[in-house]
């Protein structure tokens, strides 16, 4: 576990200094002793470590491009392992506002996580920007936050789309859900069963493995022989695991696969065999996309780190950039907190790996979710896109007033009409 401060990670010191930042022309920031405080709650230990690495590298990234400095200001990020857990969380947030004084913060990697700082967050007023689909449903919409932003959005915002898709595109009729049994797990397979079921399919069955299980067996075991595809919705090493069992199992190329956007993200597909060839997924980013920000982007991963960057490694690039544009317009100050909040959530990015994104009256971001299938492309497995959703948003296409007063999503929520 990592405490207490840091400049960068010791990895990203010794890279950052063959980098120079550019200041945009004829642009003056306020040049202040004080270093630009930024906390870093991301998780280093436990099963979604994996996604923590990759968080580590975007933010090292970032910073290294410009040579740790963020309008004129050198930064210190300060990083801390959560571990995944709620209440350490929460604790780390403490540690980070009240003994660091962070400016801003960045993080968690977990829903859960961020649901447990909500209350701490207000009442100490630190700006926090999410990396992940930490937006949670609950958190941003029914009671809006100040201090919460978000750099990508919630897990249903995902996988409305490829519910949507599932059912007018693949025509499949009916779908098992096998998803993790925790917030991110109840979200993702939430959305995609609502829209699954506008579509004209049927969820049949659901099944809910903790997010520690030892082994899937006993769920393979149970997924019904007849249904069309699984939606899965796993996080961490956990798609390697069930995907490759669920090969084992006999059922891959019977049964087809659809998921989250962390099914498959480019962080775990990286170590992945024929197991995950043609699965489908959602997501907010693919190393694939053809733009010229995310060329540069995935070249420098690329170079870096010898491999492609996914989402997790997107979110916190996607954060600091955040960051830069608000303090452009305080002039690199962050002594008024009133005025340096108000520029965070007047950001509106048109810039960056992922592509534009404009916040809603919530901070969550309005963004293209593109579907993906799994395909080796020059011998390597690739999330390829097949289509575009443009400009989604968290609600779908739900009246925001009638979907905030709605259950949060649960093993119980959306009701399960079609269960056999």
């Amino acid at each position: 576990m990592r405490n207490g401060k840091s400049m960068l990670s010791r990895r990203a010191l010794l890279k950052a200094g063959a980098a120079i930042g550019i200041l945009p022309a004829g642009r003056v920031f306020a040049q202040s002793s004080e270093p630009l405080r930024i906390g870093f709650l991301t998780v280093l230990t436990g099963p979604l470590a994996a996604g923590g690495k990759q968080q580590e590298e975007g933010a090292a990234l970032f910073l290294k491009e410009r040579n740790g400095t963020i309008a004129g200001r050198k930064v210190e990020l300060l990083t801390q392992d959560t571990a995944g857990n709620p209440a350490l969380a929460k604790t780390k947030m403490q540690e980070l506002a009240e003994r660091h004084k962070v400016h801003v913060a960045i993080g968690p990697l977990a829903t859960n996580e961020a649901l447990a700082m909500d209350s701490y967050l207000r009442e100490s007023k630190t700006p926090l920007i999410t990396t992940t689909s930490s937006a949670t449903v609950d958190l941003k919409a029914r009671q809006p936050h100040p201090y919460v932003l978000h750099a990508f959005g919630t897990a249903p915002q995902v996988t409305y789309p490829l519910g949507d898709f599932a059912a007018k595109e693949l025509k499949f009729k009916r779908i098992a859900i096998v998803a993790e049994d925790f917030t991110y797990g109840h979200e993702g397979a939430g959305g995609f069963h609502l829209a699954f079921e506008a579509g004209g399919g049927k969820i049949v069955q659901k099944l809910w493995p903790p997010l520690n299980a030892p082994e899937y067996a006993p769920y393979l075991a149970q997924i019904k022989p007849d249904v069309d595809a699984i939606y899965t919705g796993f996080a961490g090493a956990n798609p390697l695991r069930f995907l490759k069992q669920f090969a084992d199992y006999g059922l891959k190329g019977k049964i087809a696969v659809l998921g989250n956007t962390t099914m498959t993200d480019e962080g775990i597909l990286r170590v992945m065999g024929d197991e995950a060839d043609g699965v489908y997924s959602a997501g907010w980013y693919a190393a694939g996309l053809d733009t010229p920000d995310n060329k540069k982007f995935v070249a420098a991963i690329n170079a870096e780190y010898k491999h492609d960057p996914g989402f997790y490694t997107a979110g916190p690039y996607t954060a600091l950039l955040i960051i830069e544009e608000a303090l452009k317009t305080t002039g690199g100050k962050t002594d008024d907190a009133a005025a340096f909040l108000k520029a965070l959530h007047g950001v509106q990015l048109t810039r960056g790996p992922a592509g534009p994104i404009k916040l809603d009256e919530y901070s969550n971001p309005i963004m293209d979710i593109h579907i993906r299938k799994v395909a080796r492309v020059n011998g390597k497995l690739t999330n390829t896109i097949l289509k575009t959703y443009p400009k989604v948003n968290q609600f779908w296409t739900y009246d925001p007033k009638m979907a905030v007063q709605q259950p949060v999503f649960s093993r119980d929520f959306p009701p399960s009409k079609y269960l056999e």
